[in-house]
């Protein structure tokens, strides 16, 4: 009896001495893991597609930056010291503008929102505003470079005129729509679209708007855009596009992902898809949203397309929900874990991080060196094509005549 007794005890030591080094060996793996993704992305830091805090600053505080201290935020999920520790080293602002403005106030709004971004990066030595790859890569590991974005093509009222004094004004990329059709382009909603909506796909002013983006050296992108107008625009850009902010419909078929017919014509562009983590996007609603979730849309684009068409985008303070565990921007490690987890190279995370992207935008800054001689695209949309009600026509006061 006290024989087996001793044996059942020496059997219980044994079991606890294996659960301590179990819990041992997994916390060591984890902080391991933990610190080979902070190392990876303090020598590559991350660019991110699209952030929404400037539109936060417009409802919250009416672009008074004199109110807040964008270092200590907290009414966001951005702001200076998380997107330090979320090791940021380049951030795209979005320039968002509601549907509701287009034909009407929406260049207005789109200039103060502009406006508002380039006050905020001269405000704060920890920023600095960048128009260019090569700006990217001049920022010192201690400073995270501004980029400007604009999130719909409503904003530019069908003028190319506009669309060079955005580009003027350090815009480097456009998203050609977006919850709304334009004259020229369709969106992701479609006909669900109340405005401009018998427009499909993109329209002979639309291909116009392409081509002069290309001559710019701005930066498409096709989130947000139906898939009629992403092929039509896969076809006829001369330069790499980007999605700033979509997922992999195949995981969730949500209007704003990406079907796979279109990666595939993605990587024959050698454009890239901004993974995003909103969370109505990733599992269309349906389930409980984390890190996991998201790390499947990056295997499926990968094994798909290959992790160089890849990047990152979190669309922070722009979509309402976000992963457990990726709730503001200084939880970007905690992806890069979880890839290195599955698998993922250190290589190929350098690339998704940052170098995917910088190979974009120097494609679109050689098309539009090729394309140095051109001339400004002079053409306009049909008056027949907009709504004209709120605009004014700029013609020659009554009694004026051209002089010969």
């Amino acid at each position: 009896m006290r024989v087996a007794l001793t044996h059942a005890l020496l059997q219980f030591r044994l079991l606890q001495l294996w659960w301590l080094f179990c819990n041992i060996w997994d916390s060591q793996a984890y902080d391991s893991l933990r610190q080979k993704a902070l190392d990876l992305m303090r020598e590559a830091p991350l660019i991110d597609g699209h952030n929404d805090l400037p539109v936060k600053l417009r409802w919250f505080y009416e672009n008074k930056l004199s109110k807040i201290d964008l270092r200590t935020l907290n009414t966001t999920q951005t702001n200076i010291q998380k997107l330090q520790a979320g090791h940021v080293g380049a951030q795209f602002w979005s320039v968002y503008v509601p549907c509701d403005a287009q034909d009407k106030n929406a260049v207005h709004l789109a200039l103060e929102q502009i406006d508002v971004i380039k006050r905020m990066c001269e405000n704060y030595e920890e920023l600095e505003l960048v128009t260019s790859a090569q700006g990217i890569d001049y920022i010192g590991r201690n400073k995270i470079a501004c980029l400007i974005g604009l999130e719909g093509g409503h904003s530019i009222d069908s003028s190319l005129a506009t669309l060079r004094i955005f580009y003027e004004l350090g815009v480097r990329y456009m998203m050609l729509t977006h919850d709304c059709n334009t004259p020229w382009a369709q969106s992701s909603l479609r006909q669900t679209s109340s405005l401009y909506a018998d427009t499909y796909t993109l329209t002979g002013f639309g291909e116009e708007v392409v081509k002069e983006m290309n001559r710019l050296g701005m930066i498409i992108d096709l989130s947000h855009t139906s898939d009629a107008t992403a092929l039509a625009v896969l076809r006829l850009s001369k330069a790499p596009v980007i999605f700033s902010h979509s997922s992999a419909f195949s995981l969730c078929n949500h209007t704003g992902n990406i079907p796979d017919h279109i990666l595939y014509r993605l990587k024959r562009n050698n454009g890239i898809v901004m993974v995003t983590f909103y969370a109505e996007v990733l599992t269309c609603g349906k389930d409980a949203v984390n890190i996991l979730t998201v790390a499947d849309h990056f295997d499926h684009i990968r094994t798909l397309i290959g992790s160089e068409h890849i990047g990152i985008s979190g669309d922070y303070d722009g979509g309402l929900r976000h992963p457990e565990g990726l709730e503001d921007v200084s939880k970007y490690p905690a992806l890069i874990e979880e890839l290195l987890r599955r698998g993922w190279s250190e290589e190929e995370l350098k690339d998704v991080l940052r170098e995917n992207f910088l190979r974009v935008f120097r494609e679109v800054e050689k098309v539009r060196d090729e394309n140095v001689f051109m001339i400004p695209n002079e053409e306009e949309i049909s008056q027949d094509d907009v709504d004209i009600s709120c605009h004014q026509d700029l013609k020659p006061p009554s009694g004026v005549a051209i002089l010969n």
